[in-house]
């Protein structure tokens, strides 16, 4: 093994770490750390997103045994994401005769992204207690009002992971908890994970078809990745999550900052 790709190793390792310790989605930290190696933009998101897809099957697993998943909004949820993501797929793939339109595209859309989850790492606490504080306050949508918004939702996330591989974590969780404010915390992480199954893995896909695609770099990752998402498990709840949290805002809104201007 190289060194380039003992790097990518040690890059699955450590984000691996995070997301275990944390909870935080890997595509923030994962994309990034990728643009930074030099892999195009293009590649790094379409690796990436498989890269989800597979980690977090094992959460669905784990979660669907332990029955927290709520299907109905996950399939609500699937029903705006999965034809958002084939149209931005669509939209994507008119640019691939231009490569560096795309890439620059990509970019500004990761920037934007990055700084949108920065500011829910960062606030997520106050807007959980926003939403449960006011949920009796005209809360009360119909049902019919209830799933349309969940598959407008599902349709945003959609074109977002697509574009970014980012969006179904931190945003995608805070988004459930306004919508669903009395979904129990524990159901509430095991459908948006239910849900970013299916999205990472048909975005990843359509990406593959393009092109935009490592495979042995997904490898590397993954070899990385593994270990390091069960040791992060284990050290969950060591640190303080009032330390972790803000200098991961802090980080990841300085690189979308850097990205978007």
């Amino acid at each position: 093994m190289d060194v380039g790709n003992f790097g990518f190793v040690v890059a699955g390792l450590i984000v691996g770490f995070i997301v275990g310790m944390t909870g935080v989605g890997g595509g923030s930290l994962m994309t990034p750390i990728l643009l930074w190696f030099g892999i195009n933009p293009a590649t790094a998101v379409g690796t990436d997103l498989l890269y989800a897809a597979i980690t977090k099957s094992g959460g669905v697993l784990v979660h669907g045994k332990n029955r927290n998943i709520d299907w109905t909004i996950t399939g609500w949820l699937t029903l705006g994401s999965v034809p958002a993501v084939l149209l931005t797929l669509w939209f994507l793939k008119s640019l691939h005769t231009d490569p560096s339109a795309m890439n620059e595209v990509i970019k500004q859309a990761l920037g934007v992204v990055l700084l949108l989850t920065a500011l829910a790492i960062l606030f997520k606490k106050k807007l959980l207690a926003f939403a449960q504080h006011h949920a009796g306050d005209h809360y009360h949508m119909s049902p019919r009002n209830l799933n349309g918004l969940t598959v407008f939702t599902g349709a945003i996330l959609g074109t977002m992971v697509a574009l970014t591989s980012i969006g179904a974590g931190a945003l995608g969780t805070v988004a459930l908890f306004i919508l669903y404010p009395f979904l129990a915390t524990k159901r509430l992480v095991g459908t948006e994970i239910a849900h970013a199954v299916p999205l990472t893995l048909v975005a990843g896909l359509g990406h593959a078809s393009m092109g935009n695609m490592d495979w042995h770099l997904l490898g590397f990752l993954l070899m990385g990745s593994l270990p390091g998402i069960y040791v992060g498990s284990h050290m969950s709840g060591r640190v303080p999550d009032e330390l972790l949290r803000p200098c991961l805002a802090v980080m990841l809104g300085l690189i979308g900052f850097k990205l978007a201007f």
